[in-house]
């Protein structure tokens, strides 16, 4: 199995960008999955999660500004994130999850990806 993050790079405060995570290995339509970040010096922190269904969560953190979504045909679920701050900065990680839903927990998923960096300038 592997999960392969990308889309992140250097924005300025407003901007946007779109994440993508890949999957392969996997039976993709049955797993929950969820975007999680790591800013330096802090826990990893839920961002957002899509179930199978597909039913969404997004943090209150992060509400109204980020999209989280999938593409079956694809193998593929994106993270939408617009009117980005300093503050989004951080590694982005992609998780899979075989029971078909997501935790706001980072423990239970099965798969992780790389990681890909987002940076956000003041």
């Amino acid at each position: 199995v592997q999960l392969q993050a990308s889309g992140g790079g250097l924005v300025q405060t407003g901007d946007s960008l779109r994440l993508s995570c890949a999957a392969s290995g996997l039976t993709f339509s049955r797993y929950g999955m969820g975007w999680f970040r790591q800013a330096p010096g802090k826990e990893r922190e839920f961002v957002a999660g899509i179930t199978r269904t597909p039913s969404t969560y997004h943090a209150d953190s992060v509400k109204g500004r980020f999209t989280i979504s999938r593409d079956n045909a694809k193998n593929t679920v994106y993270l939408q994130m617009n009117s980005l701050k300093p503050e989004d900065t951080a590694v982005y990680y992609c998780a899979a999850d075989a029971s078909g839903s997501y935790y706001t927990d980072y423990r239970p998923y099965d798969y992780w990806g790389q990681g890909t960096l987002v940076t956000v300038s003041s």
